[in-house]
């Protein structure tokens, strides 16, 4: 090789330090060490860090205690083969380049050693300026390749911050947010700013206010440990074609609420009134803030200067520089953390400020840039979009039923004052009619009745007895009348309910035996109410009579009470005819009468006394026959004593 060293700095055209990273090397292989020093003092010349090696057990020492960057490699070694050296170097470093020296100039040795993976060659001899042309065009090469690689990743993972935010605009826009869907979209938020192919930062923290507001405390967090599985599920998923959100789920079941980060984020719990501390400034403030160590001193200070929305320019920076002293950060905050370096996001709407979002690079201790701080304030704007989405959700769904519970209370006050005006009406018409008709109906049964009595005729008899049927008819209808008009004035004493149901069941005996009527009584001794005994019995009475009414052809009357919640429930049973569906909403309607169940006062009258005694009344059909109607009245203080649970 013929190789002329004076002169070696006028051939340098580019420095090294834009070709080589920092703490790479290059290194010159060749048996022959006049030829192998030569090329190193050239090289060094040149400005490059270089060492030289007799074989290839000198080169991968070498290789394995430093970074190598290019390799001169003369293909004839005397421990090995030079090719099969290029194989095992280009095996265990890829981005190693290496310029193949070869004594003879065959174009074919060339080309398979190309293929081999080597990127250039020489033929012995080489002048210096070959030596140099080929070495800068190598390395120039091998940096255009890791350039193309570092904008390949960088469009990469834009591709996957887009893919998120795409996926979190989607989850937004087509879904009403609940809690657990806003926790998923925070969740997803922090893989994006943790993951490899998002921004990168070894860890995320979420903070929100809690407690009405009164405070800032930990809720969910991202650590290396989720950050790795977030890196095998991504590879999964984008294998299996699933979206980010699928991920995210998967990562939830896998990242345990145990994870070192999220013990530390519980941590976190910070009072709104402590306006000195970081993360309620950056909170009330509405801007990032940045803390770091300042020339290894131990007090970690503030750079306050980012603002959302990229920062101020140059003129506001000083200005700011000269208002703003570095600031403090409390020392529980750094322990808690275990780090001295990172960046605190507000999350806020227009209406509200949510939480901050806390990240760092504790594991790598990379640098955090102003473009990286800009990256997670474009996250932390999803964040915050996601939960004012929820909150203005919970807070419609809050007024929706408000404005249901209000409707019906409108139509409840509504149906009473219907309800009232009708009873006002019925009590004044009643009233009148009582005054009115019970006088003269009685002066016309009475005459029949002794008419009945003096005639002998048969026919005039019969006429005479329905005379006295129909007046006493009249005369029911005008008691049940009055009865409804003055159900309000009750004489409230201690009953036993058993003892004035039997009494009461007493009064339809006779018709019970006339249409063939069983009686099954179930009802406790022990059971008492308050209430007026004779109007207790009357509505009583009313269930007992239509019961049997409606049995003609015979069947069981089923009387039992049940005590709970502080009252009792007393169940009218009949196996009768029952009624049509169409009249079972009207049949305690006054006036509203069947065939089978009488006047028509009867069921208004029971329900008007029961809704007096603070009770209440239902009745229903049931599928195999036969009416239910249940009266529920309250305990006596006694008895709600023993029924409560």
């Amino acid at each position: 090789m013929v190789v002329a060293v004076s002169g070696l700095r006028q051939h340098i055209s580019i420095a090294p330090d834009q070709l080589l990273f920092a703490g790479e090397r290059l290194v010159v292989v060749d048996d022959d060490p006049d030829i192998r020093e030569t090329v190193c003092e050239y090289l060094s010349a040149m400005g490059f860090a270089v060492e030289g090696a007799g074989s290839s057990s000198e080169l991968f020492a070498i290789m394995d205690r430093c970074e190598v960057a290019l390799v001169l490699l003369d293909i004839g070694l005397p421990d090995r083969d030079g090719r099969s050296v290029l194989k095992e170097v280009v095996e265990r470093t890829p981005d190693a380049a290496v310029v193949m020296l070869t004594g003879v100039a065959d174009l074919k040795v060339a080309m398979e050693c190309i293929r081999e993976g080597a990127d250039d060659f020489l033929s012995k001899p080489a002048t210096c300026n070959e030596i140099q042309f080929v070495v800068r065009r190598t390395l120039e090469k091998r940096r255009l390749v890791f350039e193309n690689r570092r904008y390949q990743e960088d469009l990469e993972n834009a591709h996957f911050r887009i893919n998120v935010l795409h996926h979190l605009s989607i989850k937004m826009n087509t879904a009403y947010l609940s809690t657990v869907e806003v926790d998923e979209i925070l969740q997803a938020i922090l893989v994006g700013i943790t993951a490899r192919e998002g921004l990168g930062f070894n860890r995320a923290f979420l903070a929100m206010l809690s407690g009405g507001g009164r405070e800032l405390a930990g809720h969910l967090a991202i650590g290396p440990a989720c950050h790795e599985e977030a890196g095998r599920i991504w590879s999964e998923t984008e294998a299996r074609q699933l979206g980010f959100l699928d991920m995210v789920q998967a990562l939830r079941k896998t990242c345990r609420d145990d994870t070192p980060a999220n013990r530390i984020v519980r941590r976190i719990r910070v009072p709104v009134e402590d306006a000195g501390n970081i993360l309620i400034k950056s909170l009330n403030e509405r801007r990032s803030i940045k803390v770091l160590r300042e020339n290894g001193s131990r007090p970690v200070c503030v750079d306050r200067r980012h603002r959302p929305g990229g920062g101020f320019n140059g003129e506001e920076r000083r200005s700011a520089d000269r208002a703003e002293e570095p600031m403090p950060v409390p020392d529980e905050l750094i322990e808690i953390l275990g780090c001295d370096s990172f960046v605190v996001v507000p999350l806020f709407s227009p209406r509200q400020s949510f939480g901050v979002i806390i990240v760092d690079n504790c594991v790598t201790n990379a640098p955090i840039t102003d473009g990286m701080i800009n990256a997670v304030e474009l996250f932390a704007s999803q964040a915050s979009l996601a939960i004012e989405h929820s909150h203005l959700y919970m807070e419609m769904n809050r007024k929706i039923k408000q404005l249901e519970e209000l409707t019906r209370e409108l139509d409840r006050s509504r149906d009473l004052l219907i309800t009232s005006d009708r009873y006002t009406a019925l009590g004044q018409m009643a009233a009148q009619l009582v005054h009115a008709i019970r006088n003269p109906v009685a002066s016309i049964g009475g005459v029949a009745r002794i008419l009945a009595r003096k005639v002998d005729d048969a026919d005039l008899l019969k006429y005479l007895n329905v005379i006295t049927k129909e007046a006493r008819r009249i005369e029911m209808t005008m008691n049940d009348l009055f009865d409804f008009v003055e159900t309000d004035n009750l004489n409230v004493e201690r009953v036993v309910l058993s003892s004035l149901l039997r009494k009461t069941v007493i009064l339809v005996q006779q018709s019970m035996e006339k249409n063939g009527v069983r009686l099954e009584f179930d009802v406790s001794d022990g059971i008492q109410v308050n209430g007026d005994p004779e109007r207790l019995r009357q509505m009583f009475l009313h269930l007992f009579r239509n019961a049997v009414e409606a049995m003609s052809d015979g069947g069981v009357l089923t009387v039992r009470a049940e005590a709970a919640g502080g009252e009792v429930r007393v169940a009218v049973d009949d196996t009768g005819i029952g009624m049509k569906n169409g009249h079972i909403e009207h049949a305690a309607d006054p006036f509203f009468t069947t065939k089978t169940y009488g006047t028509g006062m009867g069921l208004s009258l029971v329900s008007k006394i029961a809704e007096a005694h603070g009770g209440g009344f239902s009745f229903r059909s049931k599928p195999e026959g036969g009416m239910v109607a249940t009266v529920s009245l309250p305990l006596a203080a006694r008895d709600v004593a023993a029924a409560a649970p």
